[in-house]
């Protein structure tokens, strides 16, 4: 093996995530698709829409559709506190789209050395479909978020 390729397998790719709380739970989104965070506004309901899409807010002249993650995980509704937030996800085959989070807590740095994808039962938890793994920081858990399991049309499980 030469010494770059030895370079490079030590040196693990990390990725930042925003550590979010949905109720008792922290999530975390990958940074690398949050466009931006903004304070809880005013949403416009759309008719016929999901049950998990909130709405749509205006954002910079551009219609940003809003959707609640507490919903399209089957939990709780939403309740709007002064740390509740919205997050833009730039997502590729979405565009721009806004979860509401009860708050914005940090953000955290995991290589994949951080991240447990094998150990929990996905079947446990009502909202495991949802989730692609639990990141490690140092003594706190992070569920991260599987944003193409979230964006999928189907029913709440």
């Amino acid at each position: 093996m030469s010494k770059a390729s030895e370079l490079e397998t030590a040196a693990e790719e990390k990725k930042q995530y925003i550590v979010v709380k949905i109720g008792d739970e922290q999530y975390g989104l990958p940074i690398s698709v949050v466009d931006n965070i903004i304070r809880m506004s005013r949403i416009t309901r759309v008719p016929k829409a999901p049950t998990h899409y909130l709405g749509v807010i205006n954002l910079r002249g551009e219609v940003v559709p809003v959707m609640s993650i507490r919903k399209k995980m089957g939990l709780k509704d939403d309740v709007f506190a002064k740390a509740t937030r919205i997050i833009i996800l730039k997502l590729e085959d979405h565009g721009l789209v806004g979860v509401v989070v009860d708050e914005v807590r940090e953000v955290v740095t995991l290589g994949e050395s951080d991240i447990d994808r094998n150990t929990i039962n996905m079947q446990a938890k009502a909202n495991a479909n949802f989730i692609n793994g639990i990141g490690k920081n140092g003594e706190q858990l992070v569920s991260l978020f599987d944003l193409n399991a979230i964006m999928d049309e189907g029913n709440p499980s």
